[in-house]
């Protein structure tokens, strides 16, 4: 899913679930910036205390660090989370180990995750680790059938639209640039052959995926549910009835996937706020904002810099980043990682670290 469903409808799933504006936009906020947060390394700061932060996402056509691409600890447990074939622990599904590694829908891993989250909620942090839980929840619909590894499970061949039309594939759109690069090794990691038609809210749509198989997708009825399960998600969490949202909702959200039909994720981001400020969803009217990186972003708040890669060589240190939100980011986001990686899978009988 893209930053209008990440970042937008969180937000209305958020407030409808019972939390505040403003606990709904750390949620959202969170749940977004997985995909944004792609620097790692130690800050250093001119007191010589020091702080470590982790990448939750890398971009996928970064072709000149194809290592990067293939790096488990991030596309595992921030993007493609494992599904062991949509079974408990202790069982194992038919075929090779990758049948473990492909990410199914609200799995029995994905609702340890939740567990594990909700279990943590009393730390300063709590809403940030939320909204990364957020992110990797849907994205069990979203990315179902794709697995966070290079393999031939994640190899995209016929795409078809709706009405049967044939697609464009990523492979045939790119190899042409980047044949010298890639030669016969175009990744197959995650969806990226399949290009945005996992993440588009409006799409329906068919493919055959490197085991032969045909694949039929539509996202339209995916992300509703997802989007129910996630609201019952914040409802555990706040300890009230888990009803999920109510009809007129549901209702109101699958219009905003009907009519926000450009495959554009920022065109439709902007949608969702103007909706939200218009106060469509019946929520209230709330200005919502997103600022991934430069002036007003979490990290400039954080650490004072403006620039969107890279880092000075030390950063003047104040007791306000002890608190910030960016900080909190990152430490959910080293917490949900070692709990994923070293607690859950295992579990599962699979081991990425």
């Amino acid at each position: 899913m893209q930053i209008d469903l990440h970042h937008g409808m969180t937000w209305v799933v958020a407030r409808a679930a019972g939390f505040t504006d403003q606990e709904a936009e750390i949620i959202a906020h969170a749940a977004q910036y997985v995909d944004d947060a792609t620097n790692y390394g130690h800050i250093k700061f001119d007191n010589g205390a020091a702080y470590e932060r982790i990448a939750t996402a890398h971009k996928m056509l970064d072709y000149k660090n194809l290592d990067s691409l293939k790096n488990m600890k991030v596309w595992v447990p921030f993007h493609f989370l494992p599904g062991n074939g949509g079974l408990p622990a202790g069982q194992n599904p038919s075929g090779t180990f990758i049948q473990k590694l492909v990410c199914k829908p609200h799995s029995y891993v994905a609702k340890d995750m939740v567990a594990e989250c909700i279990a943590d909620k009393h730390r300063p942090y709590g809403l940030h680790r939320l909204g990364i839980t957020s992110h990797v929840f849907i994205d069990t619909w979203g990315h179902q059938g794709f697995a966070g590894i290079q393999h031939e499970v994640n190899e995209v061949t016929e795409i078809m639209d709706l009405n049967g039309e044939a697609e464009e594939t990523w492979r045939e759109r790119i190899s042409e640039y980047f044949s010298d690069v890639f030669q016969d090794d175009i990744p197959s990691l995650g969806h990226g052959q399949a290009l945005s038609h996992p993440d588009q809210p409006h799409q329906q749509w068919s493919y055959f995926n490197g085991l032969g198989e045909k694949v039929v997708r539509d996202n339209p009825s995916d992300f509703l549910i997802a989007a129910d399960e996630l609201c019952k998600v914040y409802q555990d969490y706040r300890g009230e009835a888990t009803n999920g949202l109510s009809e007129s909702l549901k209702q109101e959200i699958a219009q905003c996937f009907a009519e926000f039909d450009m495959d554009d994720g920022e065109e439709r981001h902007q949608l969702w706020l103007d909706a939200i400020e218009a106060n469509r969803f019946g929520l209230g009217s709330y200005t919502l904002t997103y600022i991934a990186k430069g002036e007003g972003s979490w990290k400039h708040q954080a650490l004072g810099t403006t620039r969107a890669q890279g880092d000075d060589d030390s950063y003047s240190f104040r007791s306000e980043f002890l608190t910030s939100n960016w900080k909190y980011f990152h430490d959910a986001a080293k917490k949900h990682r070692l709990c994923v990686i070293d607690d859950i899978l295992p579990k599962y009988g699979i081991c990425v670290s």
